[in-house]
């Protein structure tokens, strides 16, 4: 079966603009989705960090708004989609989905039916709500009380069902974190740097996630610039996604003196998404998806923050942010031909 690198950040701290350091690592939903998705294919996932080191899950990617649970995020979905005709003419920030309420949207629709509303009816309702908050930036439960758009149901009842959503969120982002360190090659991961150039080319793909940690290990390393330039000379798949992309500015030159991947349409966590995280809004050094560009990326967002988006271009595979993390990896299942 085909061998994957999963090369992994093991950067701890990020230098901010203002020369102050700030934690890091990588990103915990993207790093165990796809490694536990390669495995199951029957793949032989080798974890490998730039220097051996143990890697270091960031802590902003386990706080619990990065792990809401299946279902609720695709009921928030189902509901910003009737803010607009057009879907691609809804901007859902970060704010949106952290400090609005917004995404419990499911546990206040399934109080309103046992209260006798149809599914329909209390997806109107909290619908109607929604688009209310999102627009003038409120909290949810403050519209559908203020607003007499409550159903019947009590502030507390409402609140109920928000605390609820934030509980499983936290639960959730514990149990991948156990579900990572539990993984034997986080504990005890590869040096890329002690890798012989023979030994890197018996990988049939490489596949790194995102976190700022990328930012820091991943993008100016010739050691990354090695396992890149053997992977690439045999078209095998090159994948990151997030942040991870990163690591695409360890490419070396092509003869004709242009980047490696000079050209090559690609995507990565946007100077968009960037602005509305923690360490962006603290002020980080550069930008991801700038520094693609200006190396010569043809780049390709999806048609809003924070959706899933994934990019194919030969044997180079990239996606946005973490929403994407299922449809990269499945890409990278696709093109080894596994899946």
């Amino acid at each position: 079966m085909p061998r994957i690198a999963y090369l992994v950040s093991s950067a701890r701290e990020i230098e901010l603009a203002d020369g102050t350091l700030h934690p890091t690592g990588y990103f915990a939903e993207e790093a165990l989705k796809p490694y536990e998705r390669f495995v199951a294919a029957g793949a032989d996932v080798v974890v490998v960090t730039p220097d051996g080191r143990e890697p270091f899950a960031d802590p902003y990617g386990l706080e619990n708004f990065f792990h809401y649970p299946e279902e609720d995020q695709d009921y928030f979905a189902s509901v910003t989609r009737t803010f607009h005709q057009d879907p691609d003419d809804v901007r859902v920030t970060l704010h949106h989905m952290t400090e609005q309420g917004l995404v419990a949207a499911r546990r206040i629709a399934a109080r309103l039916k046992e209260r006798g509303m149809s599914a329909s009816d209390a997806h109107a309702l909290v619908s109607k709500a929604a688009k209310i908050a999102w627009r003038e930036d409120r909290q949810l439960i403050d519209v559908m009380v203020e607003e007499g758009i409550d159903g019947g149901l009590s502030r507390a009842e409402i609140q109920a069902a928000v605390d609820e959503l934030d509980e499983a969120s936290r639960a959730l982002a514990a149990e991948r974190r156990r579900r990572l360190e539990a993984i034997p090659g986080f504990r005890n991961p590869v040096s890329l740097t002690d890798l012989t150039d023979e030994q890197l080319a018996e990988f049939d793909a490489v596949f790194a996630p995102g976190g700022h940690g990328p930012m820091v290990d991943l993008a100016d390393n010739p050691h990354v610039a090695r396992l890149l330039t053997i992977l690439h000379e045999k078209t095998a798949p090159i994948a990151s996604l997030c942040h991870g992309p990163a690591l695409l500015l360890s490419a070396p030159e092509r003869e004709d003196g242009q980047w490696l991947f000079d050209g090559y349409r690609m995507t990565c966590f946007t100077d968009e998404e960037e602005d509305q995280t923690a360490p962006g809004k603290l002020g980080l050094p550069w930008y991801v998806d700038t520094a693609l560009k200006n190396a010569g990326a043809v780049f390709d967002d999806g048609p809003a923050a924070w959706v899933s988006h994934v990019v194919v271009d030969r044997n180079l595979i990239t996606g946005q942010n973490p929403a994407s993390t299922e449809a990269t990896a499945d890409a990278v299942l696709k093109a080894l031909q596994i899946r």
